[in-house]
């Protein structure tokens, strides 16, 4: 198996793209810490999947939840080897509409809930040789209208990837970035709500589909997660069947 033998974090981890890593990444041996607010998903999730996972509830958006969620994956799992910053929430709103709480909610649970945990993963990383997975959006390559505050921190996460590629390179972790499309829960519900514009936006994606959380993001997230992408790093990895192709 691919991941046998690493452990594993993964932040969103109860629902969406993040469920998706964990059943991904578990299939393929590895233990993972699954972090989200949604208890009853993550202990639905953790009863799943078994052994393999734990669920750990608790609101990243806190400065000292990273150091807390580093100690509990190596007291669960004795180390660490995989970073998945996946959780960020946002509202949308044009530009001239966009408020302070609005640019908080973004940065705080997107941006620097990803700083700070790689910055408390470090050590950890550091000593396995470890990777950080990071996600970007379409939203921010595309300048996507209404999604100003998570535009904006989808590419400072993109940036601040960049910068760690190149600083911990001499320590052997790589660093690099999903940006994905996928049928999440809340696209299904999108899909079911506007189906003329789903469709219309389905028209962009030359596979003409949404991936599949586990199937299409997950197996990209553990192959930048295994061996295999040990030559990689500081990329923007385009999981969106095709609807930005980047230069």
């Amino acid at each position: 198996m691919r991941l046998d033998g690493k452990v594993a974090i993964v932040t969103g981890g109860a629902g969406g793209i993040g469920r998706g890593i964990v059943q991904a990444f578990t299939k393929e041996g590895a233990r993972v810490l699954a972090v989200d607010v949604n208890d009853e998903a993550g202990q639905a999730l953790a009863s799943e999947l078994g052994e393999s996972v734990r669920f750990l509830r608790t609101d990243i958006s806190r400065p000292e939840a990273a150091q807390e969620i580093v100690d509990a994956a190596v007291a669960a799992f004795g180390g660490l080897h995989v970073l998945v910053n996946n959780a960020h929430a946002s509202r949308q709103a044009p530009l001239l509409e966009h408020t302070q709480e609005m640019f908080d909610l973004s940065f705080g649970t997107g941006f620097y809930p990803t700083v700070h945990l790689m910055q408390a993963a470090h050590p950890q990383l550091k000593e396995h040789g470890g990777t950080v997975i990071n996600f970007a959006s379409g939203a921010g390559l595309n300048g996507q209208p209404t999604q100003t505050s998570y535009a904006a921190a989808k590419e400072a996460i993109r940036a601040v990837s960049r910068v760690a590629a190149h600083e911990w390179a001499r320590d052997g972790i790589t660093v690099n970035i999903i940006s994905p499309l996928a049928a999440t829960e809340g696209v299904r519900k999108w899909q079911e709500e506007h189906p003329a514009m789903a469709e219309a936006v389905l028209s962009g994606v030359p596979l003409h589909r949404f991936g599949d959380p586990e199937q299409d993001i997950g197996r990209v997230a553990v192959f930048l997660a295994s061996d295999d992408a040990r030559y990689m790093t500081g990329q923007t990895l385009m999981v969106d069947g095709g609807s930005i192709m980047l230069r």
